[in-house]
């Protein structure tokens, strides 16, 4: 029996062009797990006519670092994007699931306001669960799939930009704070994270509510 392929398409995609859809835009989080920094999430525009995407994309956890990196030089060729971030202080204040609407709802707007119409497109939301309507000030069309981040090439490439720009954020952290490991579990509960709150206490990219001390 053939394995599961690990390659994400456009099929899903190019059926809702078929259906009349001018616009797709995949959506996915990076970092809701985390105990420290941001949670970050990346939206990806796919265009109607849009016939390839960029050689090696997948989900950004089934990638290394530098292969994730080469693929996000080049993104924008496939189409555009954003990312929005939410901070370790409003998910202590409002709770993860709110945040991660803020976030998308942050990234949706960077993308309208460079010229991206997202009132027009189908909104691609890997998971089960529509945290994203939530946060939204005016409706749009908003659709999950599980499974999306690993199947859909637009929630690839938006897992890929959340995942890069949040690296990026937790590697200039950990020079300001270089005794959690940031650089190496970039803000998730590893050993040397949980060591170095035990021996130098919490900062304020933190998510306190979340540690148990």
């Amino acid at each position: 029996m053939a394995g599961v392929s690990k390659d994400p398409t456009l099929e899903l995609e190019r059926e809702w062009f078929a259906a009349g859809a001018r616009l797709v835009i995949g959506i996915d989080e990076v970092g809701r797990g985390a105990i420290a920094g941001p949670v970050a999430v990346g939206v990806h525009a796919v265009r109607a006519g849009t016939g390839s995407f960029p050689e090696g994309l997948r989900d950004s956890k089934l990638i290394s670092q530098k292969k994730r990196e080469a693929i996000a030089a080049g993104i924008d060729d496939f189409g555009p994007g954003a990312v929005g971030f939410s901070t370790a202080l409003e998910i202590d204040e409002h709770g993860i699931t709110a945040m991660l609407g803020a976030a998308a709802r942050r990234a949706l707007l960077a993308l309208h306001e460079s010229g991206i119409d997202v009132t027009d497109a189908v909104i691609l939301l890997d998971g089960s669960h529509d945290w994203l309507t939530p946060a939204l000030r005016a409706p749009l069309d908003v659709r999950t799939r599980v499974g999306a981040d690993r199947d859909c090439a637009s929630v690839s490439a938006a897992s890929v930009r959340a995942k890069v720009a949040r690296d990026a954020l937790m590697l200039e952290a950990h020079e300001a704070h270089p005794h959690y490991a940031w650089a190496s579990n970039k803000g998730y509960g590893a050993k040397a994270h949980y060591e170095g709150i035990a021996a130098h206490g919490l900062t304020e990219l933190h998510r306190a509510s979340w540690i148990k001390r």
